[in-house]
């Protein structure tokens, strides 16, 4: 049997150990009657007893964890989408829902604990389109679609302009915050992609679907030296057409062999909401550019009607492949950073495992058990999901953040032979 190839890529440097600060360190399985702590409290005067009993059950609870992402990442095919919290953090220091209305909203952004002021031009919009802070919090998502729902029918200069600013803002710091200089910024990113990089090359490529604007995936493959298939041309000027997801790289050798073999490191990306560097231009063609203005960026900006509008090119086609690869069979998806708050994402994922039986559901978040706990009407997925782990549905959820969760995913290359023999075993009798 032979051994599968894995990249050639450096290894990534070494993450800070960061613990879960929403919940400790655990996960639930599809019929578990509880959830099985990774780094449990063992409290001082504990029996001795008791405690060998307790830190028994954590490494136990490890290995059925190791076991689970080993053989997930066997799986033919392996989905990722990956949610605004895998850009947040004081590590990677992406912007957060509540930055963005911070930067759009007040005079004083970013002064840390100082009381905000809210500008007057956005108190002037506020004012006029009727938002009441109170009720719908300091949200700026749902502001924005006031201001385009009161564009509807009437006219505001007003308005306009504010909608226009924000946008700018929300292109600028999702555009400014990595820094070529830290090493460790997207050291966790490093980390994700080299461990599912090293998948055979015969499987399908890694799926990486992500509603995050920014270029942290990209920057990420590009320090590790994976090469990422985005849809767009390998000419100048870089310009979307979906044709381009189903080619592929290979290696020829040199032999003068016909034939050659997929090259490794090479993942696929689906930016569902458009990129920082994404230009619609006049022929209504998505070109790469470095700095596209606000008018002109590619991108589905916060607002809840992201609906409607993943209907446009070229979301429509990004949301169609992302529903296909729902349908395939013998595939593990993994969803990190991801709130479900979004339907239009949220309910294929739900749909597919109910009706695609060879589908794995792999969800992380920090605060997964506090959110599966809440009232199903706060929201509705996160409970359906978690009744369906009990009903003994594959799905798995892990009490993680984006960097704990990169660390736990097995290095494919470094298994011991009875792993490698376990894992070839699985791959002849197509077990998962």
């Amino acid at each position: 049997m032979s051994k599968p190839t894995a990249p050639t890529s450096p290894a990534p440097p070494a993450v800070p150990v960061v613990v879960s600060t929403s919940g400790k360190p655990m996960f639930f399985g599809p019929e578990a009657a509880e959830w099985k702590e990774l780094k449990p409290d063992v409290p001082a005067g504990t029996d001795p007893a008791e405690e060998q009993r307790i830190l028994a059950a954590a490494k136990a609870a490890k290995e059925e964890l190791k076991s689970l992402l080993l053989s997930s990442l066997q799986m033919q095919h392996v989905v990722v989408l990956a949610g605004s919290g895998t850009s947040l953090g004081p590590v990677t220091k992406g912007p957060s829902m509540s930055t963005l209305w911070d930067y759009c909203v007040n005079d004083n952004p970013g002064t840390g604990t100082a009381a905000r002021t809210v500008s007057p031009a956005a108190a002037k919009v506020i004012a006029e389109i009727g938002y009441d802070v109170t009720v719908e919090k300091e949200n700026i998502e749902a502001l924005l679609s006031r201001c385009e729902a009161y564009l509807q029918v009437r006219t505001s200069k007003d308005v306009t302009g504010f909608i226009t600013a924000s946008k700018k803002m929300i292109l600028e710091k999702c555009s400014e915050f990595i820094d070529p200089a830290d090493a460790n910024q997207l050291a966790a990113h490093r980390t994700f992609l080299h461990r599912l990089s090293r998948r055979r090359v015969r499987d399908s490529r890694l799926k990486l679907f992500t509603t995050n604007y920014d270029l942290c995936f990209e920057t990420a493959a590009g320090r590790q030296g994976l090469v990422v298939l985005d849809g767009f041309s390998f000419t100048q000027p870089r310009q979307f057409d979906p044709r381009f997801f189903l080619y592929d790289i290979v290696r020829r050798p040199t032999t003068g062999d016909e034939v050659g073999t997929p090259l490794e490191g090479v993942f696929h990306i689906y930016k569902l909401h458009g990129s920082v560097n994404w230009s619609r231009k006049a022929e209504n063609e998505i070109e790469v550019e470095q700095k596209p203005t606000p008018d002109s960026a590619c991108l589905i900006y916060p607002a809840k009607g992201k609906y409607q509008q993943s209907y446009v090119q070229p979301h429509l086609e990004l949301v169609s492949q992302y529903f296909s690869a729902l349908r395939e069979p013998n595939t593990c998806l993994i969803v990190t950073g991801f709130g479900f708050n979004d339907d239009h994402l949220s309910e294929p994922i739900l749909a597919a495992v109910r009706t695609n039986p060879h589908l794995r559901l792999i969800i992380v978040n920090p605060s997964v058990d506090d959110l599966t706990a809440r009232p199903k009407e706060e929201n509705k997925y996160w409970k359906m999901l978690f009744t369906l782990a009990k009903q003994g549905e594959d799905v798995w959820l892990i009490n993680a953040n984006f960097g704990d969760f990169a660390e736990m995913i097995p290095d494919l290359k470094s298994l011991t032979p009875a792993q490698r023999l376990t894992r070839d075993i699985k791959l002849v009798t197509g077990t998962k």
